[in-house]
């Protein structure tokens, strides 16, 4: 089963022995000392790190040390709500940076101010009434948002809906494949515009990619 240190799309931290492509967390401990999850952030800073940088090796749930966090891909990481990290992903959190100043007619956000943003977005329940959205509003969304439907997540590549899970994305379908239950906006909408401003995410190594 593993530890308690996987993230799906929604933000919950879950168990699975599936790896990820993306590390993270979200600003200290988040485990007891016998390694269980007690609480879902330490911080506002919600961070999506490299697996590997600068050969640093950590043992995992250290006490009293921040909680190490994986996720399939970076589109994972930006639907439950974390951010690019500004040391081992500097290059990256600068263009996200900037996206979301494109979106808002700003300069690009320092960290903390992302931080804030996203805090209060994380915070909507994941069924609130202003998460829905239309069929032609989720087939709108730019590449790498995430949507909900029930219990299944999806992202949007090429036109197509990725069906999710741990272990990777499944077969693309169309968004006629939805069914009529509500549909809801996975990935903070602040996200999303930084998506929609070019702001490029890294989907998983096998994940589905549209002809070219």
């Amino acid at each position: 089963m593993g530890l308690q240190n996987r993230v799906d799309p929604g933000g919950a931290i879950c168990f699975s022995s599936a790896r990820g492509e993306f590390f993270g967390n979200r600003g200290g401990a988040l485990h007891s000392a016998d390694q269980r999850i007690v609480r879902t952030q330490k911080s506002r800073s919600w961070i999506v790190c490299l697996l590997e940088f600068k050969g640093r090796r950590r043992a995992l749930m250290q006490p009293g040390r921040y909680t190490e966090l994986f996720f399939l891909d970076e589109v994972t990481a930006l639907a439950a709500g974390h951010r690019p990290c500004f040391e081992c992903r500097r290059k990256d959190a600068l263009r996200f940076a900037e996206a979301i100043g494109r979106s808002q007619g700003t300069e690009p956000p320092i960290a903390p101010v992302m931080d804030k943003m996203l805090d209060a977005e994380r915070r909507r329940s994941a069924d609130d009434p202003a998460r829905l959205l239309t069929p032609s509003a989720a087939a709108a969304l730019p590449d790498g948002a995430m949507i909900r439907q029930g219990d299944k997540f999806h992202s949007v590549r090429g036109g197509k809906l990725l069906p999710w899970s741990f272990e990777g994305y499944g077969t693309p379908v169309s968004f006629e494949t939805l069914t009529p239950a509500p549909i809801y906006l996975a990935t903070p909408p602040s996200t999303v515009a930084a998506l929609r401003q070019g702001y490029l995410p890294a989907f998983h190594s096998r994940a589905w990619k549209p002809a070219t």
